[in-house]
């Protein structure tokens, strides 16, 4: 009994000197955590404190992680007045308001800088294609037509306004025929194209009945003449470009097929064709054959397409054929209709001599031999070529091949008159850079680029492991956003730092497409496997402007751009970029390290947006940080709308 008894108050000693232990551990890390975050505020002037997963960057840090809510509580309230609150969470949806008054009382912070609304003869400002400055370019070969940036001292400090009545387009599908008019409020291809059913304009509305110059028929009816000479079903082609892309049908029509198109054309003086097919939903890209390179990387298109583009093919060299073979896929085909093709039947019509038309098209013919493409066939109004699957057997004596260069650059990059050489291979079955997998199989097969290890540092494990991390971030992006899982509100989406092409991939399921671009200072050039995945992009550098329309997009994603440009150029004229190409209520996703992103909320509350820094998917204690905002519809007032026609 004694030995007992002694036991039991042993054990009760114990237990009440582990609880003391216990208090004075908890008070020990309760002290620690208030001087790491007293000596934060004052080394950094702030820091950050966590509701759920929403964090405040004006409150203190909490030592202990909360528990987060479930998707169907992150989106219930509205958006609230004041992007600092932290009592609200952002309001994703799309609610069409009215005109915005830019002289409206707006909650800002003390030091915040507000940026005022642009004139709306800016409506349509694309600062790289830019009508009045390319008119001090010379106008041979159409190089006045590539891009021309502004100075730094031209810079526009200012957010481009959306026209007056601006309505958020109708969803996919519908979209792909129906566009609102006060959205691209132009009339001129209804007149000039009636009779090719481009375009219609019906009441408020403009209607895309599918039509083109060389298929008066409808774009599906052309998709389906070439669908009998190549197989446009089994997956083997899934990235197309199409050249002088018009309204984009041919790309529109494609969709459907699981083919993805970027379709490119010049920003025209007098309407904008690839703003309509933007707002179509279709993915689009403003863009000339002219002295440059295109912005994409080697070997990236399955198939390429011409419909009366009027690109002039054989002259100075053939340069731009060159273009489209070092583009071209091994394999790839290229598809020609409209001048001069089937001349005896049009040239009347196309107000040409026969002699003239045919000496074109011997002309082209005689550069696509000089490239070892083959004719795979001709009939009625369609040409096409095959470029070979490698250069095993092509001895090319005019144009040569080029010297040992960089086949993916291709950002301010001259074009070349010499022929760009395929990877060496050892037997003349073997593909070039090696064969990608069908879709949809191509797009999670690791892509040959990083199996033949000429992607520096990206292996296979590499791959496999950002496929499996970019499943989670979605999914937790998709908690946050319950919008980004609803079909239809978001199309045209934007990744400006686009590694491997992971988001994109993780998305492949919606009903959306995703423009992947690989900034020119990024440590790795990783679009060529993107475009071995079956995804499109482009290179770009975001110290400029994007080749495209304002409010082109519904949805950017910018992961680590801003460490990436910190000191290469100002944050601010990157975010106002985002501003002009995002759509009014677009949705934003920025990841970067907490103190970047602090700045970054404080000047986006300059721009009227609506923001909240999230904790990272791993929780509270990860330095890097989400930002998710939402760009606040506004659009220029009614009065206005007789000035826009004026500077039409």
């Amino acid at each position: 009994m004694a030995g007992a008894t002694n036991y039991g108050l042993s054990k009760q000693t114990t237990s009440t000197c582990g609880k003391k232990a216990n208090l004075y551990s908890l008070a020990t890390i309760t002290v620690l955590c208030s001087l790491s975050y007293l000596l934060g505020v004052w080394q950094n002037g702030g820091g950050a404190t966590f509701s759920g997963i929403f964090v405040d960057s004006k409150s203190s840090v909490s030592c202990i992680q909360q528990s987060q809510p479930s998707s169907s509580s992150s989106t219930k309230t509205s958006t609230p007045k004041s992007s600092s609150s932290s009592n609200n969470v952002l309001d994703f949806t799309t609610h069409h308001g009215t005109d915005y008054n830019d002289t409206e009382s707006t909650s800002f912070d003390s030091g915040t800088k507000v940026f005022p609304a642009c004139d709306i003869k800016y409506s349509e400002y694309t600062p790289c294609e830019d009508a009045h400055r390319s008119l001090k370019f010379d106008r041979d070969r159409l190089m006045y037509r590539e891009r021309h940036c502004p100075e730094k001292s031209e810079l526009l400090k200012c957010r481009i306004p959306a026209p007056p009545g601006y309505k958020t387009p109708f969803k996919w599908p519908m979209s792909r025929d129906l566009a609102w008019y006060a959205n691209v409020p132009h009339k001129h291809l209804t007149v000039e194209k009636a009779v090719q059913n481009w375009i219609r304009f019906e009441g408020d509305k403009f209607r895309f009945p599918g039509g083109g110059t060389m298929f008066p028929k409808g774009a599906d009816a052309y998709i389906e003449n070439i669908g009998k000479l190549i197989n446009l079903k089994d997956g083997s082609i899934r990235t197309a470009i199409d050249t002088g892309c018009g309204v984009a049908s041919w790309g529109a029509y494609l969709l459907s097929r699981d083919i993805l198109t970027m379709s490119v054309a010049p920003r025209d003086t007098h309407e904008a064709q690839v703003q309509f097919a933007l707002e179509r939903g279709v993915p689009a890209l403003i863009g000339v054959l002219a002295s440059k390179r295109l912005p994409y990387p080697s070997r990236s298109f399955d198939m390429a397409h011409c419909s009366r583009c009027l690109i002039p093919w054989a002259q100075y060299d053939g340069s731009n054929l060159i273009e489209v073979d070092r583009i071209l896929r091994p394999g790839g085909y290229w598809i020609l209709s409209g001048p001069p093709i089937n001349w005896r039947k049009y040239w009347r019509g196309w107000e040409r001599t026969q002699e003239d038309l045919n000496a074109e098209q011997i002309s082209i013919e005689n550069v696509a031999k000089s490239l070892c493409w083959t004719k795979f066939i001709e009939k009625g109004d369609l040409v096409i070529w095959q470029k070979p699957i490698n250069h095993l057997n092509c001895k090319p004596q005019k144009p040569s091949f080029c010297p040992a260069q960089d086949p993916d650059k291709a950002w301010y990059t001259k074009l070349e008159t010499c022929l760009t050489p395929l990877p060496e291979v050892s037997s003349k079955e073997e593909v070039a850079g090696g064969e990608v997998a069908k879709w949809p199989e191509r797009l999670t097969a690791v892509p040959p680029r990083i199996t033949m290890g000429t992607v520096k540092g990206v292996t296979a494990e590499t791959f496999q492991k950002d496929m499996r991390l970019w499943d989670r971030r979605v999914s937790y992006y998709k908690m946050v956003n319950n919008q980004l899982g609803q079909p239809g509100r978001y199309r045209n989406l934007l990744d400006m730092n686009a590694y491997l092409g992971g988001f994109a991939a993780a998305l492949i399921k919606d009903p959306l497409w995703v423009m992947n671009v690989v900034p020119v200072e990024a440590k790795v050039n990783t679009l060529g496997v993107i475009y071995e995945r079956g995804l499109i992009g482009t290179y770009q550098n975001w110290c400029e402007a994007m080749s495209t329309y304002p409010r082109t997009y519904d949805l950017i994603h910018a992961d680590s751009v801003f460490t990436l440009y910190r000191n290469r150029c100002e944050m601010e004229d990157i975010l106002l970029e985002m501003d002009r190409i995002l759509r009014p209520e677009g949705s934003v996703i920025f990841r970067d390290d907490v103190d970047v992103v602090v700045k970054i909320k404080k000047i986006i509350d300059g721009l009227n947006w609506d923001s909240q820094i999230v904790d990272h998917e791993d929780g509270p204690h990860q330095r890097e940080k989400l930002l998710f905002a939402v760009k606040n519809y506004w659009a220029a007032p009614a009065d206005s709308a007789q000035n826009l026609s004026s500077n039409s």
